[in-house]
C-alpha cells in the first residue's frame, strides 16, 4: 500500500512503530504548511525552516509519548506557538549580525563598556606623560584651563601674569600635545 493514500492517524500508528517512510510521507504532508503559517509571521526563510525541522525533530523523539488525533490542527499549533517563541525572543534580544563591523551606522553599532573604559584609561595615562613633560608654568595653566574650567582672565588674575602669556602658554601646550598624542590609537 502506498503512504501517500494512508490517513494521517494510520502514518502516525506507523510512525510510532519507527516505521521512517511513513515519518517521510507525513513530513512531505505537512511542512509547507508549517514552513508557510512560520513565515506568514517571521518573514524569515531560516526561522521558518528551523521551525520545521523543530517540529519534526520533536514528534520523531516522543512519538512514543504523544497521543495525536487531528494531525493537520497539531502541527498548525505547534507551528503558531514556535512562531510566538521565536518572536518574543527576538523582541527580547535585539542583536544585529554584521559581516564588517566599519560598515555599520554609529548610531546602530553596539558599545563595549569595559573596553572603552580600557581605551579611556589608556588615554588619560597618555594625557597625563604628556603633560608630565611640559615645563611646570605651561601644564600649570594648561591643566587650570582644562581641568578645573578657568577663564585666560582667571588663570592670569589667580598666576599675576598677563593674559596674553595665558594664551601663549595654553597654545604653546596644545600643539606639544597635538604632537605627542597624534600617533595614539583614537577609538571613533
Amino acid at each position: 500500500m502506498s503512504l501517500n493514500v494512508c490517513t494521517d492517524a494510520e502514518l502516525w500508528t506507523a510512525i510510532c512503530r519507527e516505521d521512517k517512510k511513513a515519518f517521510d510521507a507525513l513530513f512531505e504532508r505537512y511542512w509547507t504548511l508549517i514552513y508557510n503559517t512560520a513565515y506568514t509571521y517571521l518573514k524569515d526563510e531560516d526561522a521558518a525552516s528551523q521551525i520545521v525541522h523543530d517540529i519534526f525533530l520533536n514528534l520523531w523523539r516522543k512519538r512514543q509519548e504523544y497521543e495525536i488525533n487531528a494531525f493537520k490542527s497539531y502541527l498548525s499549533t505547534a507551528a503558531r506557538y514556535h512562531v510566538y517563541k521565536a518572536l518574543k525572543a527576538r523582541k527580547a534580544t535585539n542583536i544585529i549580525y554584521v559581516e564588517d563591523y566599519a560598515l555599520l551606522d554609529n548610531g546602530q553599532q553596539s558599545r563595549n563598556q569595559g573596553e572603552e573604559n580600557i581605551n579611556t584609561g589608556e588615554l588619560e595615562n597618555a594625557l597625563e606623560n604628556t603633560l608630565g613633560r611640559l615645563p611646570k608654568r605651561c601644564r600649570e595653566i594648561f591643566t587650570l584651563s582644562r581641568t578645573d574650567q578657568m577663564s585666560n582672565d582667571e588663570i592670569a588674575e589667580k598666576l599675576s601674569i598677563s593674559k596674553r602669556t595665558v594664551e601663549n602658554q595654553l597654545t604653546t601646550a596644545l600643539q606639544y600635545l597635538r604632537n605627542a598624542m597624534k600617533y595614539f590609537p583614537f577609538q571613533t
